[in-house]
């Protein structure tokens, strides 16, 4: 909590400067400790949210993973279909010359069933899988980005305000030892202000601190050949994120139930292959015996069908069938949790965006108005100190309020994004 009070004559110097029409400003490239760089010093070249998710998507070793999967996946694809190879056959009957049948034949094995045609579908619904995989990877790691990269923004909005606050609590702190020495006011109010100063300052070493934890969260997602660029953030408060208008019918095409639904045909599909594995295969055999008894060759024509009998593979077939009840009764309850989920979010990030509009337009112009008012009052020996101290704590309060609300609209906003597979930077709007 702040504990420090600010003269008047600074306020507007600071209002301006940050919260203008009660907004912030474009982030301004800043050090580890989110002072301002000073402009002959080198600086790394901005990072905007779009191109902290590219660089992340380039650099993601899951993402190469899934790819080479995918492209494993094409194989397994090709595999399915390929037929049985045919078997060539040499028989000798007598080693004696004169009494000798030698015999040779082809033999193809052709399958029934729509046996190929079913290991085919298993293997592109697999395949299928892999995509969606993908897709839902890529969506994560633009949500992870999304997150990281605005709590590393906020953060640094923080830490500016905190170091406007400890700039404006040493005035104050000035202020009050003047009117001290000028016996205005008691040394009691001095050493309470003091005590405020000491307060900001520690708030200030608490926002710094959370600065770089943020700045090496996104730092990590991006890589570490573009871990500096995440020192500057290119961010603008009034671009918020846009309210999703969807049903929870609508909800049918993000990633997660879309897996579950590819997991429930490729489970049919192998449903399908097992009962076509009960139909036997024939064998088909073509050749040519040459008898040295008889003198002459003879055709040899066979047809191998197997019998049914023993083995009708239904312990496969019934453990298909289970899996595909199992694959069902899951789809069903991630479709039930999906849309308990995306409930939950809107109507998280509908009392977010509320609590920022009502934060935008009226607690902290209000605050602001009230602390101009204590802070004038003080000046001219209308007010106590304690009036203005609690005018500017209650101004302070509003605008961590302001950073902690919009923050939860973002980090929302992000976990949408999570669920639904879409890119928050896609989805956003522009408030004045």
């Amino acid at each position: 909590m702040y504990r420090h009070m600010v003269p008047m004559t600074t306020f507007a110097l600071v209002t301006a400067t940050l919260y203008s029409s009660a907004t912030f400003a474009q982030v301004s490239p800043s050090n580890s400790d989110g002072q301002a760089v000073h402009k002959a010093a080198p600086v790394a070249q901005p990072l905007t949210l779009s191109e902290a998710i590219r660089l992340a998507l380039q650099f993601s070793p899951q993402i190469v993973a899934n790819q080479q999967e995918l492209a494993a996946s094409e194989g397994a694809v090709i595999q399915a279909g390929a037929r049985p190879n045919p078997e060539v056959q040499a028989l000798l009957e007598d080693t004696r010359r004169d009494s000798r049948t030698t015999t040779v034949q082809l033999s193809q094995p052709i399958e029934l069933g729509g046996k190929r045609l079913a290991r085919i579908s298993v293997a592109e619904a697999a395949r299928a899988q892999t995509a969606v995989d993908i897709e839902g990877r890529r969506a994560q790691i633009r949500a992870d980005v999304a997150d990281a990269f605005f709590a590393a923004a906020i953060a640094q909005e923080r830490v500016k305000l905190a170091q406007a606050s400890v700039d404006l609590s040493m005035r104050g702190t000035d202020a009050v030892s003047k009117r001290v020495q000028a016996g205005k006011v008691s040394a009691v109010d001095e050493t309470r202000a003091k005590v405020a100063h000491a307060g900001v300052r520690l708030e200030l070493l608490q926002a710094q601190s959370e600065l770089r934890s943020a700045r090496q969260g996104l730092a990590a997602l991006l890589g570490p050949a573009s871990a500096v660029r995440a020192q500057t953030l290119v961010w603008q408060s009034g671009v918020q994120p846009a309210a999703r208008n969807l049903e929870a019918s609508q909800l049918s095409d993000v990633p997660v139930l879309r897996q579950a639904r590819l997991e429930v045909d490729k489970r049919q599909a192998m449903v399908e292959l097992a009962a076509a594995r009960r139909v036997p295969d024939v064998t088909v055999t073509l050749g040519a015996k040459r008898d040295q008894q008889v003198g002459r060759n003879q055709a040899v024509i066979g047809l191998a069908i197997p019998i049914p009998v023993l083995d009708t593979n239904p312990g496969n077939l019934l453990q298909a069938l289970r899996l595909h009840d199992k694959a069902e009764a899951d789809f069903q309850a991630t479709r039930i949790r999906v849309e308990t989920e995306w409930v939950q979010l809107t109507e998280r990030q509908r009392f977010a965006q509320a609590e920022v509009d009502v934060l935008r337009s009226e607690v902290l112009p209000g605050a602001e108005s009230a602390w101009q008012a204590a802070t004038t009052g003080f000046e001219l020996g209308k007010f106590s100190f304690l009036d203005a101290l609690d005018a500017q704590r209650t101004l302070l309060q509003a605008r961590a309020q302001y950073l902690r609300a919009l923050n939860e609209l973002y980090r929302t906003n992000a976990n949408i994004d999570r669920l639904l597979g879409t890119s928050g930077e896609e989805q956003t709007t522009s408030k004045p």
